[in-house]
């Protein structure tokens, strides 16, 4: 079988971070849109707070654990890991960090099982 070379292979840390990070900012734009719903729209309702809400809230928690776990299996830097922490309170910051983390090469592409385990020879980070 050939090895898969998507961005988004779920076998890699680097997958699983882009997929969650991505679910991230769209959880924020349905978070926003509710609060806008809320406070300003005509009807003004709660409905999209009250669903956004928590799932945005649940995918927080996902995205600090997907960077915490490509951190530590590609072995980032202090700042990286500043900055991936910051990308996640900022709105639409999850993107903005993973666009700017592929371009400057700190996404590594091992396998989960092989850098969360142990297994293997970790990744580098580049400077």
């Amino acid at each position: 079988m050939a090895a898969m070379t998507s961005a988004y292979d779920l076998r890699t840390a680097a997958g699983w971070f882009r997929l969650i990070a991505f679910a991230e900012a769209v959880s924020w734009v349905g978070l926003l849109l509710g609060m806008y719903f809320k406070y300003l729209g005509s009807p003004q309702t709660e409905i999209g707070v009250k669903i956004f809400g928590p799932v945005h809230g649940a995918v927080f928690v996902a995205f600090v654990a997907a960077a915490l776990a490509v951190g530590y299996t590609v072995r980032w830097r202090a700042l990286t890991w500043l900055l991936a922490l910051l990308a996640s309170i900022v709105p639409l910051g999850s993107v903005m960090f993973l666009i700017w983390a592929d371009r400057t090469g700190r996404m590594g592409s091992r396998p989960v099982s092989d850098g969360i385990a142990g297994r293997g020879t970790p990744v580098p980070e580049t400077t």
